[in-house]
């Protein structure tokens, strides 16, 4: 038998759990005691992130190279953070990139060798304002929109392989005594369609005509890619944008299950001798702005760079190879080194009415329907080599500069390294409210085809299908809260 004063404890201890005790309690477990299994603590539910509301920062897309500056120069000024030496070097750069070239033998040696084949004679004639180009309307021949040429395989890098005959562009103009290669022009057909509340829409679907080709027929299987002049704002923040975080936003095997697989192009690089991330271009083929601006030197104007020093001319093409040129590079060094700055550094607008009531429910919408998987709102800039100006930027541009299949109703079939003919890379919506002011029209669209922002979203398929449903499925009200905050940006 226990103590009195032991069987005293137990038996408060007993009658506290509300059990009865007595002298023959069966002896306790000589296992020690175990306690009770207890659930995992579960976190409050965690809200959404609101998008209805003002964002740090979102008023200035370009972080502190921002500038408040809207009308037909809203893309022509230098970044707001630039030192006054280094505004000086941007308008050399412009001064470059508004230059008239002429044939070799002209009277400005550091303006000669135009062509012998070309598209333009200066880099602004395609980038009207630093903005974008536009398809030809009626019998007009294509000036701003340029045609990509190739025939099936790749080249020694794994680019697209040019067409025999033409190259890898087709070249509208030429000087004396060369034939230029062709002329490109559109014809369009109505597809209309139907919102879900019955508001009908029309799109218009371009169809390309290659003529009076000068030196012969194209290749049976060439494959065409009409292509208009992109915006020139913001890319030096695009180029200091780290290759960690792109390859982050990557998830080209849609391992999230969200239906959207943004991949990264692989693309040659001339000046390192091997293969490097694209970002630059209609499907991110070029790797950075000195070849994306010596490609279009050459491509083009027909002009010669220190990065490519032979004249786009084919073999076929003798009045063009027998031509005069201006020199080997025709376009110098320093005329690089200042247009690469300038591309760098031509500043964000602000946006305007970034906080109106109409324009955050739309910025929600933009969310909601699915179209910030691809055009993501907002980044932070890693460190650029030569540009502590555009290093570590919270910057707004809307893309993630990743390739994504946007359906065959936009395919050109045309391949470009690692981009099939359904790929294109985001493009940036930063400055979109400012582009018919900028450009003269509001085409958008690798061809230009789409006469408005919501246009251009009917004609996403593919990876953007199920956002462009959802943009079908809004109200009237709705999708007018939705083009007010795309034109806010």
């Amino acid at each position: 038998m226990k103590s009195t004063a032991s069987l005293r404890v137990l038996a408060s201890l007993l009658a506290l759990l509300g059990v009865a005790a007595c002298d023959d309690a069966t002896p306790p477990s000589t296992n020690p005691p175990v306690d009770p299994p207890v659930d995992p603590p579960v976190d409050p539910p965690v809200d959404p992130p609101r998008h209805d509301v003002v964002e740090a920062g979102e008023e200035r897309p370009g972080g502190d190279t921002s500038l408040a500056v809207t009308g037909a120069i809203a893309f022509t000024q230098p970044a707001a953070n630039l030192a006054l030496a280094q505004r000086a070097e941007f308008f050399v750069g412009e001064a470059v990139f508004e230059a008239n070239w002429v044939a070799a033998g002209g009277s400005q040696p550091e303006r000669d060798g135009l062509g012998p084949l070309f598209h333009s004679v200066s880099c602004l004639a395609c980038h009207l304002g630093n903005g974008r180009g536009r398809p030809p309307v009626g019998a007009e021949v294509a000036d701003t929109l340029l045609v990509r040429l190739s025939v099936p395989g790749t080249n020694a890098h794994g680019g697209p392989k040019p067409e025999p005959t033409y190259g890898d562009q087709l070249q509208p103009r030429a000087i004396g005594g060369v034939p230029a290669e062709g002329q490109a022009r559109l014809t369009w057909t109505e597809v209309p369609g139907t919102f879900a509340d019955g508001e009908p829409y029309t799109l218009m679907k371009p169809e390309l005509a290659l003529s009076d080709l000068a030196y012969g027929p194209l290749a049976a299987d060439t494959r065409t890619s009409a292509r208009v002049a992109q915006p020139m704002i913001g890319l030096g923040l695009l180029a200091a944008v780290s290759e960690k975080t792109l390859l982050e936003w990557a998830d080209p095997d849609d391992a999230d299950e969200d239906g959207v697989s943004g991949r990264p192009n692989r693309v040659w690089s001339t000046r390192e001798g091997k293969t490097v991330l694209g970002r630059f271009g209609w499907k991110a083929n070029q790797p950075d702005l000195e070849h994306q601006n010596a490609a279009a030197f050459l491509g083009d104007l027909g002009l010669t760079t220190p990065l490519f020093q032979v004249e786009n001319c084919l073999p076929g093409q003798a009045a063009c190879l027998a031509a005069r040129n201006g020199g080997v590079p025709e376009v110098s060094e320093r005329q690089m080194v200042a247009i690469d700055y300038y591309s760098h550094t031509v500043a964000v607008p602000t946006r305007v009415g970034f906080d109106a009531p109409q324009v955050l429910a739309g910025k929600a919408l933009f969310h909601q329907v699915g179209c910030a998987k691809c055009h993501r709102p907002s980044v932070t800039t890693g460190t650029l080599a030569g540009y502590p100006e555009l290093s570590d930027q919270r910057i707004w541009p809307y893309s993630d500069l990743l390739l994504h299949d946007l359906g065959d109703a936009l395919a050109d079939g045309r391949e470009d390294f690692l981009a099939d003919g359904r790929e294109w890379r985001t493009a940036p919506l930063w400055g979109l409210g400012h582009a018919e002011a900028v450009s003269g029209h509001p085409r958008l669209l690798h061809d230009g085809r789409a006469r408005s922002p919501m246009e251009a979203i009917l004609w996403h398929g593919g990876e953007a299908e199920g956002a462009r449903e959802a943009v079908r499925q809004l109200t009237k009200d709705q999708r007018a809260a939705l083009l007010a905050f795309l034109d806010s940006l």
